[in-house]
């Protein structure tokens, strides 16, 4: 079983920065993908924000592109969303994810409000 904890969710204003961070522990498998995703409010569903791979390998969603990014450490099993110039439709609960084969982990979540 892996364990992981977020933190440095926060409220932000419109255009301000944010850093995300993710901490991992238990039985990890070091050929894995670690990630965030998001759920907003009123939304049903969980979208991917970013996720990069141990050989870091990256993906973004289209409307973060150019505005998060996303790092690893692989030796701390960590992973680290820099988020900037923040909107408000990205006030969501943002989930770190990791990922090996079939086997998937996911963070409590933390809360981001981008809000004047």
């Amino acid at each position: 079983q892996v364990q992981l904890v977020e933190s440095g969710g926060g409220l932000v204003q419109p255009g301000g920065s944010l850093r995300l961070s993710c901490a991992a522990s238990g039985s990890i498998f070091s050929d894995n993908t670690m990630g965030w995703y998001r759920q907003a409010p009123g939304k049903m569903m969980r979208e991917l924000v970013a996720a990069i791979t141990s050989s870091g390998i990256t993906n973004y969603a289209d409307s973060v592109k150019g505005r998060f990014t996303i790092s690893r450490d692989n030796a701390k099993n960590t992973v680290s969303l820099q988020m900037a110039s923040l909107k408000p439709e990205d006030t969501a609960v943002y989930y770190c994810r990791i990922a090996y084969r079939e086997y998937v982990n996911w963070g409590r979540g933390t809360q981001v409000t981008v809000s004047s």
